[in-house]
């Protein structure tokens, strides 16, 4: 079966459940979004409707900055000899953003023969007295972002390129947040937004960043964050502002130290920043600036040193991503649990792969006999014990498939100090990949969980993560994409956080497996993993994936399809309803690693139809915890 002809099904099944769940007319509201976007033109799909950017400004009509409510924002914007239709377009969003509360604070180090920056910025000042400038020399973007810093008089501070573009309810968005945050009693020191590139205009955006919640291994790997990003000016002073020795990575190295002081930050889904695209900016690719890896990788070693963990920073899979390798702190033992009925063939080549490749020494491996039928089959598990150093064989004492009672048995045989769930279906591709989920895991502030970049056969994507929510329940990020690429925002190039990963190769920390009871055996066959990563999660832990320990996944060769069995299909059915009594419907639709302007009806990352959200400027906040 092609990947179209797959997603399609999907959809299809997708559109049934719906159907089913909220009725037709949802179903067909949802159709109805996908035909449009598809359809007919894309022309401001980011932006709210003038009518909500009109209420905005009728809230606030006659207020000042000082009377209106809302926490004053000074914009920090280093100029440089820039194109006049450029400056223009900057300052025009800076007076008309729809709240009364943003300074604009302008450091300009432009030479002789660019003026005229000096002359527009006062023909704007003379309208517009929230807007304050200074001319400067110039030495580089970091000390000319502390020069702009030094006009500021708002109680939060906010990072704007010269030659870019303010949404018109930013201001107002990034306002309403922080009172958010202050009325639910959470941090409000460091928040950030979704954001647009665009070439000409902002109604004709190219694509938008859709961004996850506070991601502290994705930051690592690279600065997802960008624009725009809110701080209190209190953070930035106690900080001493941005580093010149990180000029380049600049912003990226200042948000590792600001969020070393909040202890995570807070996420504004809505586009609220535009980036133009053009030659010599860094929103086309670092290759215009060749110097920002270096500084990139000195901020991040910096970070390291700061909080007190060790290990090397590299370049990552693509450029401007970049690679933490972690120090194993001790020498961790690992107990691979891998469950098996029959199918030798399958387990053997999982076991020689572990065998002949696996470079981490210290590991045991513990078959789980699960109801084999085939005289062979035990015959083959005690050839296997005398060919495998150290191979164990144990036999699960209840009858028919169950995924938990299975593993939740094998883990009592199990000595490690980590697990290693494993399907019998895998076969091992690169010698460091175990060391590579340790590393993830053992060391100072390490995830609870990690899992693997799983791979089909035929060398597309299986697993890089699973996302709650997709197709109603949940799926794998960039399921059945191509090996190779980079995925959404690099997001299969990189060491990523989520809600959850595949059971198939999943690695746990033995005491957070016992802390939460191990693996709920109500879920016999499906969600076990997804039920049981989301309870590790919401115990305060971190679920990690890398694409850096790399399997391959003969997916369903042990148990066969189940849609055509009517009794499988009851129990499936049977176990999605469960995963939503357990976690609650809205909160399985609402993953925190997923923005809600993403779609949930495929799994490839690509935008919603329904952008009524960004359409209606709703402000929605959240804060995460978690050290970076």
């Amino acid at each position: 079966m092609n990947v179209r002809l797959k997603r399609a099904k999907e959809l299809a099944g997708y559109a049934v459940q719906l159907t089913k769940d909220e009725g037709l007319g949802t179903m067909l509201a949802r159709g109805a979004g996908f035909v449009k976007r598809r359809c007919f033109g894309k022309k401001a799909r980011y932006l709210p409707t003038k009518k909500v950017l009109e209420a905005q400004r009728a809230e606030l009509a006659g207020q000042t900055a000082d009377s209106c409510g809302l926490p004053t924002i000074s914009i920090l914007t280093p100029l440089y000899n820039t194109p006049e239709p450029y400056l223009r377009e900057f300052l025009n969003s800076f007076v008309d953003q729809t709240a009364p509360n943003g300074q604009l604070c302008l450091a300009d180090a432009s030479d002789a023969e660019h003026d005229a920056v000096k002359r527009i910025v006062e023909e704007y000042q003379a309208k517009n007295q929230r807007i304050v400038y200074k001319k400067i020399e110039n030495k580089g973007i970091a000390a000319n972002t502390n020069a702009a810093a030094s006009l500021a008089t708002g109680d939060y501070l906010a990072l704007a390129d010269h030659d870019d573009i303010l949404a018109p309810h930013a201001m107002y968005t990034m306002g309403k947040a922080i009172l958010q945050l202050r009325e639910r009693g959470e941090p409000d020191g460091f928040l950030y937004s979704d954001e647009a590139l665009f070439s000409k205009s902002i109604q004709r955006p190219i694509v938008a960043h859709f961004k996850p919640d506070y991601a502290p291994d994705y930051l690592l790997c690279c600065n997802y964050i960008c624009h725009l990003a809110v701080f209190q000016k209190a953070l930035w002073d106690a900080v001493g502002g941005e580093r010149p020795e990180c000029d380049g990575s600049q912003d990226h190295d200042l948000f590792l130290r600001l969020i070393e002081q909040v202890g995570g930050a807070a996420h504004v889904p809505q586009v609220l920043y535009y980036w133009r695209v053009h030659a010599g900016s860094t929103s086309g690719g670092t290759e215009a600036k060749p110097y920002v890896a270096a500084a990139a990788k000195k901020a991040l070693a910096d970070h390291l040193a700061r909080t007190g963990r060790t290990g090397t920073v590299e370049d990552g899979l693509f450029p401007s991503t970049y690679r933490v390798k972690w120090d194993i702190e001790g020498d961790p033992k690992v107990s691979i649990l891998i469950p098996n009925k029959d199918h030798t063939d399958d387990l053997e080549k999982c076991l020689q792969s572990i065998w002949k490749k696996t470079t981490w020494d210290n590991y045991e491996i513990i078959v789980i006999e699960n109801n084999s039928t085939d005289p062979a089959t035990f015959a083959y598990y005690e050839k296997a014990k005398q060919r495998y150093d150290g191979l164990k064989v144990v036999t699960y004492p209840e009858k028919g498939f169950n995924f938990s009672g299975i593993n939740n048995f094998g883990r009592k045989a199990a000595a490690g100090d980590y697990l290693l769930l494993l399907n019998n279906d895998v076969e091992v591709r690169n010698g460091d990949w175990l060391t590579e989920l340790l590393r993830q895991c053992a060391h100072k502030g390490g995830a609870a969980i990690c899992g693997a970049m799983l791979y089909y056969p035929d060398e597309t994507l299986q697993h890089a993560g699973v996302i709650t929510g997709l197709g109603g329940y949940a799926g794998h990020s960039h399921k059945y994409k191509q090996k190779g690429g980079s995925g959404y925002l690099f997001r299969i190039a990189t060491v990523q956080d989520f809600s959850a990963v595949t059971g198939a190769c999943l690695l746990v920390k033995a005491s957070v497996y016992d802390e939460v009871g191990g693996l709920d055996e109500q879920f016999a066959v499906a969600f076990n993993d997804v039920d049981f990563c989301l309870r590790v999660r919401d115990a305060g832990c971190r679920i990690a994936w890398t694409p850096y320990a790399e399997l391959t996944h003969y997916e369903s060769k042990s148990r066969g399809g189940d849609e055509k069995d009517p009794a499988k299909a009851a129990r499936f059915a049977a176990e999605q309803q469960r995963l939503y009594a357990i976690h609650g419907k809205e909160n399985i639709l609402d993953d925190p690693y997923y923005n809600p302007n993403l779609t949930r009806d495929r799994e490839d990352f690509s935008e919603s139809d329904d952008l009524r959200g960004l359409k209606a400027g709703k402000v929605t906040v959240r804060f995460r915890g978690g050290e970076a």
